[in-house]
């Protein structure tokens, strides 16, 4: 059976194939490098599967829940049309100083916006706002808080919306009803929510790939 390894080598040949060498993303790869962050950013092909996602829905406004160093924010923000708004939510400052350095490099700073704060309170305020509805809101935070994302995700959007998921099969483990991980807890809290919301019609898949055994939950907002 093929493990690690051969998940690396095909995730590398999908990348030079399909992805190329891209200046500003390498540049922010090693940004986060340099600065310590976490290796935990979306792969170059996973974030083109996002920004396909973005082009495919012609999305015009963009929100992220975890920004990390901006990654996988320049992969949405480059689907967006002239005009368009991707916003970013980050609660590290380091991170979030990292981000907009990247996103600046890349030539989107006029197009994406880093927030700084913790994410319930930035989308509790959107909310109480009634800031114009997003198109596509891609969720990559702590994951015992995604059950709260996806509801505030959901007062965010409007009918069609998509709603993207990150890191939900945490290596199998969400199928374990007895787990005590955080985590697995909050992903399977969500994916409990999504079955018994009408409004939604979603589906989570298995992945493999350079990131592991895991894999996303891609959900749309029905009319």
């Amino acid at each position: 059976m093929a493990q690690q390894p051969t998940w690396d080598a095909v995730d590398a040949y999908f990348s030079e194939q399909l992805v190329g060498h891209d200046p500003a993303l390498e540049a922010a790869s090693a940004a986060a490098d340099a600065a310590g962050l976490p290796h935990i950013a979306v792969a170059p092909n996973q974030g083109k599967l996002l920004h396909l996602l973005a082009l495919t829905s012609g999305a015009r406004r963009i929100l992220e829940v975890g920004t990390l160093g901006g990654y996988s924010a320049i992969w949405l923000a480059r689907a967006l049309p002239a005009g368009g708004v991707l916003i970013t939510l980050e609660i590290d400052p380091k991170h979030a100083e990292v981000a907009r350095g990247n996103l600046a490099r890349a030539g989107l700073e006029r197009l994406a916006e880093v927030r700084l704060g913790r994410a319930a309170d930035t989308l509790a305020a959107m909310v109480e706002e009634r800031v114009e509805p997003f198109d596509l809101v891609f969720i990559d935070a702590d994951k015992p808080s995604n059950p709260e994302y996806f509801r505030r995700a959901l007062q965010l959007t409007r009918p069609g919306s998509l709603i993207i998921v990150d890191n939900v099969v945490r290596g199998g483990a969400v199928a374990d009803a007895d787990s005590t991980d955080p985590g697995v807890i909050g992903t399977r809290a969500l994916h409990e929510l999504v079955a018994a919301e009408p409004g939604v019609s979603a589906t989570s898949v298995q992945t493999v790939g350079s990131k592991g055994y895991d894999g996303f939950m891609l959900a749309r907002v029905q009319g």
